[in-house]
């Protein structure tokens, strides 16, 4: 992790499958759901449902999704194959996030962070693919849900 980590999900940013860099900071006053993905799992499917939940409350919802091999090794190669393969099966519009790790020794700092934060739910180390985190408007992370927890669930909606 790097020496002086950010403070608050505010000083984050990831860049896209695409190369670009995006800096958290530009959804301040938006709530935000941030999800490790992957190209080869059982929850795969969930990308139809958080496409869905996209369109649907994107205006004042930021979906990030951050594409990881850490669960079987269960995510394809490079970018440019979760790019296609994203586009080609599920139509996504929303944001992807550039392959990263989401636990263990290379953990991106964003996730360090995420998995550190008090919540509600639980703390600690994502257990496996799709796991969603819910930052609300000034950048709290209020709620975790676990994979089996589909992206239009009341639990989710309810909180949007």
């Amino acid at each position: 992790m790097a020496p002086n980590p950010p403070k608050d999900i505010y000083g984050f940013s990831f860049k896209t499958l695409d190369g670009k860099e995006v800096k958290l900071s530009k959804f301040k006053g938006k709530k935000m759901i941030i999800v490790n993905t992957a190209s080869k799992c059982g929850y795969t499917k969930q990308y139809e449902d958080l496409e869905k939940l996209h369109k649907q409350y994107g205006k004042d919802v930021v979906l990030i999704g951050f594409p990881s091999a850490n669960f079987g090794g269960q995510e394809l190669g490079t970018n440019a194959e979760i790019k296609e393969f994203c586009s080609s099966k599920f139509a996504t519009t929303f944001l992807i996030a550039e392959k990263s790790d989401v636990k263990g020794e290379a953990i991106s700092p964003l996730f360090q962070f995420l998995t550190s934060q008090p919540n509600p739910d639980f703390t600690g180390d994502i257990k496996w693919n799709f796991e969603k985190f819910l930052i609300n408007e000034k950048g709290q992370l209020v709620h975790r849900y676990r994979s089996a927890v589909k992206p239009l669930d009341e639990q989710i909606v309810k909180n949007l």
